[in-house]
C-alpha cells in the first residue's frame, strides 16, 4: 500500500494538484488535512472519476480532514475516542475551555479484503490535523497537549486490544521534534518545539508506535508563504507518519515530495509518502 499524508490548505483550491499527486505517485491512499470545506463541498466527483473514494469530515471553512482511497474506506469515524474539543472564552482551570470536537480527525480501514478483520483486515488510517497551539501558554496550547495525550491514550488502547493491528496515524502534527527539523529554532517563538510538545509527540513511541518517515527522508515538509521561505529553504518538518508495530515493520520506502511546493498555487506543505509491503 502506498500511502501519503498532505496538508493541502484547501481542497477546492488545489483539487487539480491532489489529483496529480495521486496519479504521479500511483497512490493507494491519500490522507488530507485542512481541506477547509464541508463534505458536501468537497469535489468528490473529480476523484471518483479517477477511481478513488472519498471520506471527508469538515464543519466549516476551517480545519477539515479527509481520506481518499482506491482500496476502500470502511468503518469511517469522525473522531477518535476521548477526542477533546475547544471553545473560545475564559479557560477552565487556567488551561482551556472544552467544547465539541473539531474536524481534526478522520479514520477508516483501507485495503481490507472482503470478510477480513484484525491483522488481515487492511490498514486503519487516521488523517490528523493536530491543533496549532497559537503560542506557548495560550489556552489553545493546552488544548493541543490535551488533544495529543488523548490520541496517544487511544492509540495505546488499540495496540493493547490487537497487537497485530496495522494502524497509521498520519498528518500535520504541528510539532518540531528536534532542532534539526527546523531551519532556525528561534523562528517560531518557542511554539512547536517546546518540551511539553516534544514530550507529547514522542509519547507515541512509549505507546508502541514508530515514526517511520524521519529515519528515511530528510527534507522539510512546510515552508511559510512569507519572506521567500521556500526559495531560501527556510522550512520546518511537522508532517509525520506514526505506524503501529505490525505496520512499521512493513515499510519499504519513504519520500517527501519537495517539488510539490513549487509553482503557482502550491500548498505551504508537501506530501509525505510511505510504501508499505503488505
Amino acid at each position: 500500500m502506498k500511502l501519503a499524508t498532505w496538508n493541502i490548505n484547501s481542497i477546492r483550491a488545489r483539487a487539480d494538484r491532489a489529483l496529480d499527486v495521486l496519479q504521479r505517485h500511483d497512490l493507494d491512499v491519500l490522507a488530507l488535512q485542512e481541506i477547509k470545506c464541508k463534505p458536501e463541498q468537497f469535489p468528490v466527483e473529480e476523484f471518483e472519476a479517477a477511481g478513488y473514494e472519498v471520506a471527508a469530515h469538515g464543519l466549516n471553512q476551517w480545519n477539515g480532514v479527509a481520506i481518499v482511497s482506491r482500496v476502500g474506506v470502511e468503518g469511517v469515524r469522525h473522531e477518535f475516542g476521548g477526542q477533546p474539543g475547544f471553545t473560545k472564552g475564559a479557560p477552565a482551570d487556567g488551561l482551556y475551555l472544552p467544547g465539541e470536537p473539531e474536524a481534526r480527525a478522520i479514520g477508516a480501514t483501507c485495503g481490507a479484503a472482503p470478510g477480513t478483520s484484525g491483522a488481515a483486515g487492511g490498514v486503519e488510517v487516521w488523517s490528523l490535523y493536530v491543533p496549532n497551539g497559537r503560542a506557548v501558554g495560550d489556552p489553545h496550547y493546552h488544548y493541543k497537549l490535551a488533544w495529543l495525550d488523548a490520541l496517544k491514550q487511544r492509540a495505546a488502547e488499540r495496540i493493547a486490544e490487537d497487537p497485530q493491528a496495522k494502524i497509521a496515524l498520519v498528518g500535520d502534527w504541528n510539532v518540531i521534534p528536534t532542532d534539526a527539523d527546523v531551519w532556525d529554532v528561534t523562528a517560531t517563538g518557542g511554539l512547536y518545539l517546546s518540551q511539553p510538545e516534544r514530550d507529547a509527540f514522542f509519547a507515541f513511541e512509549e505507546a508502541g508506535f514508530v515514526e517511520v518517515s524521519r529515519p528515511r527522508a530528510t527534507n522539510y515538509t512546510f515552508w511559510d508563504y512569507q519572506q521567500l521561505r521556500f526559495p531560501k529553504n527556510q522550512g520546518m518538518r511537522i508532517d509525520y507518519v506514526y505506524a503501529s508495530p505490525a505496520l512499521a515493520e512493513r515499510v519499504s520506502a519513504v519520500e517527501i515530495d519537495r517539488d510539490e511546493r513549487k509553482g503557482k498555487g502550491a500548498s505551504d506543505h508537501v506530501p509525505v509518502i510511505v510504501d508499505f509491503d503488505l
